[in-house]
């Protein structure tokens, strides 16, 4: 890549990730990894998308599999299948 045309950019991030990036950076891929991170959101790629999906459907998992959750209602609906239902609407498509 070549640096005269990259443009510096700041975020910020939790300092867990920020401890971690710096020790991404001592062996000079910190930069490389968050560009390609970025491109690969950007891009819509769905590997992106399937993992995001993936992730929720086994957070969804584990409140349908909470004993506790499952077992208080409030309004005659259980309050595990409404965090599930609720998690749900945050699928993403390509």
């Amino acid at each position: 890549m070549d640096s005269r045309k990259l443009i510096p950019y700041s975020v910020y991030l939790p300092i867990e990730h920020h401890t971690k990036l710096k020790a991404i950076a001592q062996t000079r891929k910190a930069s490389e990894l968050i560009r390609n991170a970025i491109q690969t959101l950007l891009d819509g790629n769905d590997a992106y998308n399937s993992g995001y999906n993936q992730g929720l459907k086994d957070a969804i998992d584990v409140v349908l599999s909470n004993d506790e959750a499952m077992s208080v209602s409030i309004k005659d609906k259980k309050i595990g299948v409404k965090i599930a239902d609720d998690l749900k609407t945050l699928e993403r498509s390509k």
